[in-house]
């Protein structure tokens, strides 16, 4: 079984930094795109940003510039480093990652329990 763990997340102020960590366990044979997604009261999750088995990334034109994804595929762990934040950042942010558990296996989506980021002064 595959457990996603995120941390980092708290209280900042609007123009403070914060990073997320997501850290995988259990058995991985290997990894293919990994992700952060928020979902703030009252709307829709929606993406934030992506990152393939190979480092490209993709980001949501809301944090383009403020946000970075990375990864280290040895620790099986996916990073958002975020910067310039603002109270529209406000939200839970959740890891999903696309892991097979063996050579024979499919691909499976697996989800973090959430991490809440509040922006405020």
């Amino acid at each position: 079984q595959v457990q996603l763990v995120e941390s980092g997340g708290g209280l900042v102020q609007p123009g403070g930094s914060l990073r997320l960590s997501c850290a995988a366990s259990g058995t991985i044979f290997s990894s293919d795109y990994m992700e952060w997604y928020r979902q703030a009261p009252g709307k829709q999750r929606e993406l934030v940003a992506s990152i393939s088995a190979g480092g490209g990334t993709t980001y949501a034109n809301s944090v383009k510039g403020r946000f970075t994804i990375s990864r280290d595929n040895a620790k099986n762990t996916v990073y958002l480093q975020m910067n310039s934040l603002k109270p529209e950042d406000t939200a839970v942010y959740y890891c999903k990652a696309n892991f097979r558990t063996t050579l024979w296996a499919t691909f499976t989506d697996y989800w973090g329990q959430g991490t809440q980021v509040t922006v405020s002064s």
